[in-house]
């Protein structure tokens, strides 16, 4: 009962909160702001949009292939095509479920190309830690050469004793979790501990792989094909055509916490997009409309390859 529980909060309240958020953003624009919102939709050059698609799909392949990196010490070599589908089933099954997109493209490779979940699993962890200090490192040379604007930004939504409460409740909760972790014996954390040796396997998997630089070089990659993806949009609208790589890496970084701490991103991305933009001087009519037409592309691409994946997988597979 207590983990339905969890898992029913886990996916309402992220969506409540994109609720929210669109209602208190849309309830402040006055009628003509909103006519203006539709008109930018009508006028945008959506022809940036597809290239920016592109490049969102290169992402995704390049994923796919760079997990093959990672499972090939591990003794398994699933066809690209099956990586590339999981792939597209995890970003879709994030959009429902919050962190069960990893579970599923673990459990894809399980039943499609016979690899361990644990395994998989690992390996799709070391993937994420990965990419975890690529968006690290982005976030701190975006803070690096926009530190008075990324100050002003925070100190405009945050006072200095809400950042400090808020830093300390994240080092609380994560010393808490630490302690429980080494000192408990409580049956549940037992088992959490056996599961991670399969884990390990995984993680490790990334530093006896034989191709790490290739397994970098995608890495890398990919997170440039992320930052063009975003770069690309700027030019569907006259008001954001004109931004500098600065703004246009700190609006990026934006919208990637955005999506990090909510369900995708749903009215988090618009609402954090706009914020940010308007401290680069775009008006907030154009920068919600530019935060919803990247995210509802983004969002399409991945219901769209998603869905296709679900629908392929079987009939490429159909012994299985």
């Amino acid at each position: 009962m207590k983990n339905q529980i969890s898992k029913w909060l886990s996916i309402l309240l992220p969506i409540a909160l994109g609720v929210f958020l669109i209602g208190y953003t849309y309830d402040k624009f006055t009628p003509e702001q909103i006519e203006e919102i539709k008109a930018q939709f009508q006028n945008a050059n959506y022809w940036y949009i597809l290239i920016s698609l592109f490049f969102g799909m290169l992402a995704l392949f390049s994923r796919a292939y760079r997990w093959g990196f990672a499972l090939q010490p591990l003794g398994y070599k699933p066809k690209l095509s099956t990586n590339f589908m999981a792939v597209c089933i995890a970003y879709f099954m994030n959009m429902t479920i919050p962190r069960s997109g990893e579970v599923s493209r673990a459990l894809v490779l399980k039943k499609y190309e016979d690899v361990p979940f644990d395994k998989a699993f690992g390996t799709i962890i070391a993937e994420r830690i990965v990419d975890f200090i690529f968006l690290l490192s982005f976030i701190a040379l975006a803070i690096l050469l926009q530190y008075d604007i990324f100050k002003k930004f925070v100190l405009d939504h945050l006072s200095v004793k809400q950042l400090g409460l808020l830093a300390f409740v994240v080092i609380a909760g994560f010393s808490i979790a630490l302690w429980l972790y080494k000192k408990s014996s409580n049956k549940w954390i037992l088992a959490l501990k056996a599961k991670l040796s399969g884990l390990m396997e995984g993680l490790q998997s990334v530093l006896s792989m034989k191709k790490k630089g290739w397994f970098i070089f995608h890495s890398f990659f990919i997170w440039c094909c992320y930052i063009l993806m975003f770069y690309v949009t700027i030019f569907a609208l006259p008001e954001t055509s004109n931004l500098s790589f600065n703004a246009v890496l700190m609006a990026f970084i934006t919208g990637g916490v955005a999506i990090t701490v909510t369900n995708s991103g749903f009215g988090a991305y618009p609402f954090l997009i706009s914020k940010i933009l308007l401290v680069y001087a775009v008006p907030e009519t154009a920068g919600n409309a530019f935060g919803w037409i990247v995210w509802t592309s983004q969002t399409l691409m991945i219901v769209a390859l998603g869905l296709l994946s679900f629908l392929i997988l079987p009939i490429l597979h159909k012994n299985k």
